[in-house]
């Protein structure tokens, strides 16, 4: 009984954290180029009464054995990198990759960080940055005076500038991938880092032989969160947490009969 005692905490925590995810993952339901995570279990250590497959008899062996689990706990939550619903703006700045790859941008620590956020801005020296006003990398600066900036699906910007016919070029916008985005290091404010799991980015240009998506000029890419399975996984942990509490109780119950046994 000890052991249902703690294998039905430890399923009550689990579903705690995995109603955390979900919270996350709903309160992002809005957010540009947020990707969900789905939160995943293992099993603990087992406590063996008799091992599978010891002998029975001189030339016999127990065919199943008597292990006994020690609960559960959260192992991961992998980022789900599907892609999101794509929504047409006003703002020529906003881009979307359309298949694989991440935005680059620089970060004022000067380090790199990646995004699949693509509504962009300008700031006062004409870079294209992201909300914060990190800048976009390679940098890519747009006069003030600059009409009609068109961004072409292999990431080449160009405008054209009052009193001229020919296009002007901005620059080149390059995307990275990874081996195993789910390994990235989430950071906040829709940026990710690398790490040993996710591997070094590959940099090419959108629509290259690297694998990398394309760009779309004038869309934003929306959360891949479906509102919709995230009630439904809600539901299920609130159902899971309410039966490990009730092996809790029915346990703590059966102690109370052994402690009445000798009254």
């Amino acid at each position: 009984m000890i052991r249902a005692l703690f294998s039905a905490g430890s399923g009550m925590t689990a579903q705690q954290t995995n109603v955390d995810n979900i919270a996350h993952n709903l309160a992002n339901a809005n957010t540009v180029g947020f990707k969900q995570r789905r939160t995943q279990f293992q099993d603990l250590l087992y406590q063996s009464m008799i091992t599978p497959g010891a002998a029975a008899g001189t030339q016999t062996v127990v065919p199943t054995g008597l292990q006994l689990g020690l609960g559960t706990r959260p192992s991961s939550n992998e980022v789900i990198f599907t892609q999101g619903n794509f929504q047409a703006t006003e703002n020529p700045l906003d881009i979307v990759i359309q298949g694989r790859g991440f935005f680059q941008v620089r970060r004022p620590s000067g380090e790199l960080a990646f995004t699949r956020a693509g509504n962009f801005h300008l700031d006062r020296d004409g870079n294209i940055v992201t909300a914060d006003g990190d800048p976009l990398e390679p940098n890519i600066t747009i006069p003030p005076e600059a009409q009609s900036v068109t961004i072409a699906q292999d990431g080449t910007v160009s405008y054209f500038l009052p009193g001229q016919t020919a296009a002007q070029l901005g620059g080149q916008i390059q995307l990275a991938n990874f081996t195993n985005p789910a390994g990235l290091n989430s950071i906040g404010r829709n940026l990710f880092t690398p790490t040993d799991a996710s591997g070094e980015p590959t940099l090419g240009n959108p629509g290259g032989q690297e694998g990398l998506g394309t760009l779309q000029q004038g869309y934003v890419e929306a959360s891949n969160v479906s509102v919709v399975e995230e009630f439904i996984n809600l539901i299920l942990s609130q159902r899971a947490y309410e039966a490990n509490s009730k092996v809790v109780k029915a346990a703590d119950e059966m102690y109370q009969q052994v402690n009445q046994l000798t009254r």
